[in-house]
C-alpha cells in the first residue's frame, strides 16, 4: 500500500494554512487539517480520467485538450 505522509514541517504548515482558511473555507480548512494528521494514501487516488469515466463524460481528445 502506497502512502503519502508529510513531515512535520509540512505538516505543520498544512495546520497554519487551515487555521487561515477556517473563518471564510471550513471545508478546505478540513482536508488540509486532514491532510497534515493522515497523509494521503495513493491506493485510493484517481485521475481525471477515472472521474470522467465516473460521471459519463467523454473521453479528452485533442480538439478541447483543457476541458474539464
Amino acid at each position: 500500500m502506497a502512502h503519502l505522509i508529510f513531515d512535520e514541517d509540512e505538516q505543520r504548515e498544512l495546520r497554519e494554512s487551515a487555521r487561515a482558511e477556517f473563518p471564510g473555507n471550513p471545508a478546505l480548512a478540513y482536508v488540509l487539517e486532514n491532510l497534515a494528521s493522515e497523509g494521503i494514501d495513493l491506493d485510493r487516488c484517481r485521475d481525471w480520467d477515472d472521474i470522467r469515466a465516473e460521471k459519463g463524460l467523454p473521453e479528452r481528445n485533442d480538439e478541447a485538450p483543457n476541458v474539464a
